[in-house]
């Protein structure tokens, strides 16, 4: 028996069940993007956002911030914990709409103030997505070791986010750019884990993961772009 030939039809099984995980979750990325793109769209055509912006914008904006970094906390610990493919998909749909409502207020200040800016920040965007997940798949590195680092800065950054909200300080530009540094590690062990280390039947919850990422940077990247051109 010629056990070498086995084993190297099952590395070549292994490697095309990774290679169509990562293509099924890039798939659904770009469907998420999408989505979010049509929900912003609808409710800015309806009338909705200019609503659900004065709601919001009623409470302290550090608040709007904070809501905005648990529900990608939750997104994440969801793309890791829920195994059936339901509850993937429930769990990307509930974080896209969430998203979509979340960013509200910050597309219709940005529309308002800097006319523009909300596009040269989804190019930036991708052009940051693009260039990050091209080093990981082009170094083939695991950055996993970026977890351990990337979990106590958000524990940081919501602590300064409370802080903010209790004494009344703004965070300002520099943690503007502090943030769209974190979310490209973001993308880097995101996209790492894709590669490497992701479980071949939760290529939703991988999308997810991505998707928080991607939202987190341009989030901060359409945030910095705006003070810097008020300034």
């Amino acid at each position: 028996m010629n056990y070498g030939y086995q084993a190297i039809d099952y590395r070549r099984a292994a490697v095309d069940e990774r290679a169509s995980f990562i293509l099924r979750t890039y798939t659904h990325l770009f469907g998420a993007v999408l989505l979010f793109a049509i929900i912003e769209i609808g409710l800015f055509q309806s009338g909705m956002a200019a609503s659900i912006a004065q709601s919001m914008l009623g409470v302290s904006w550090l608040w709007v911030l904070g809501g905005f970094m648990v529900v990608s906390w939750l997104a994440s610990r969801l793309a890791y914990s829920a195994t059936s493919t339901a509850a993937q998909y429930a769990g990307l749909g509930g974080f896209v709409l969430a998203e979509a409502i979340i960013f509200v207020p910050l597309l219709v200040i940005a529309n308002a103030v800097a006319p523009g800016v909300i596009q040269s920040a989804a190019l930036v965007t991708l052009l940051g997505f693009s260039g990050l997940t091209a080093i990981a798949f082009k170094t083939r590195k695991d950055f996993s070791f970026l977890g351990g680092i990337l979990r106590w800065s958000f524990v940081v950054v919501l602590l300064l986010i409370v802080a903010g909200v209790v004494f009344g300080f703004q965070l300002g530009t520099f943690f503007s750019v502090a943030m769209v540094g974190l979310a490209g590690a973001a993308i880097l062990y995101d996209t790492s884990n894709v590669i490497h280390h992701f479980p071949t039947d939760r290529h939703v919850g991988a999308a997810l993961q991505l998707f928080a990422s991607v939202a987190l940077m341009f989030w901060y990247v359409l945030t910095l772009l705006m003070s810097l051109k008020r300034d």
